[in-house]
């Protein structure tokens, strides 16, 4: 053990290259073990190189950053009305804090790359099919085994709460929610 982990990670006016990083695709099924096992659901989407070329440079380990989901009208969580904070035009995406997992997940022993979004938010419905947007900021932490499913539990949790604190701070929140400087555009962009 190399001592506690700090609780904020990257510097207090924002994101640093080669941040942000993009990621976006259909919410796939993964492993379902997120939801049934440890508790903390997650949203998968594809590991393909062609679409995002940075993945397979990237370290396995913990991200963060803010998610967009375009959820449909029957969701039980999608907005009446999905208008941003700072008076831009509505737009059909719903923006969270997230924090990710890339890579092979040790303790479960993957052969294959994934990554899995756990989306800050408390959803009473799965959302399977849903167009999501990843807007990752910053890297908590590197990818490890553990000893218990309980300490990957307990790792996952503080993931969380760096996450949490990380993006409550004016340089790491989005412009769009009417509390950050971030430029959060690309996530609530309509396609034409």
């Amino acid at each position: 053990m190399s001592g506690p982990r700090p609780i904020i990670v990257g510097p207090s006016a924002g994101p640093e290259a080669p941040y942000p990083l993009q990621m976006e695709g259909k919410v796939i099924h993964g492993f379902g073990r997120g939801s049934t096992e440890l508790g903390i659901p997650t949203a998968n989407l594809p590991v393909d190189n062609n679409l995002t070329p940075w993945i397979s440079h990237a370290e396995s380990g913990v991200y963060f950053g803010w998610a967009s989901l375009r959820l449909p009208p029957s969701h039980p969580n999608r907005p009446l009305d999905a208008a941003t904070d700072s008076g831009e035009a509505p737009t059909e995406f719903s923006v969270y804090p997230m924090v990710m997992s890339i890579g092979y997940n040790k303790f479960y022993d993957n052969k294959a790359r994934s990554a899995e979004a756990h989306v800050l938010h408390e959803f009473e419905a799965d959302f399977y099919g849903v167009e999501m947007r990843l807007l990752i900021l910053g890297f908590i932490r590197e990818e490890k085994d553990y000893p218990s499913l309980e300490a990957l539990i307990e790792e996952i949790n503080l993931d969380c709460e760096v996450a949490r604190r990380s993006l409550d701070r004016e340089g790491w929140a989005l412009r769009e929610t009417g509390k950050g400087t971030l430029d959060g555009s690309w996530l609530v962009r309509e396609e034409k």
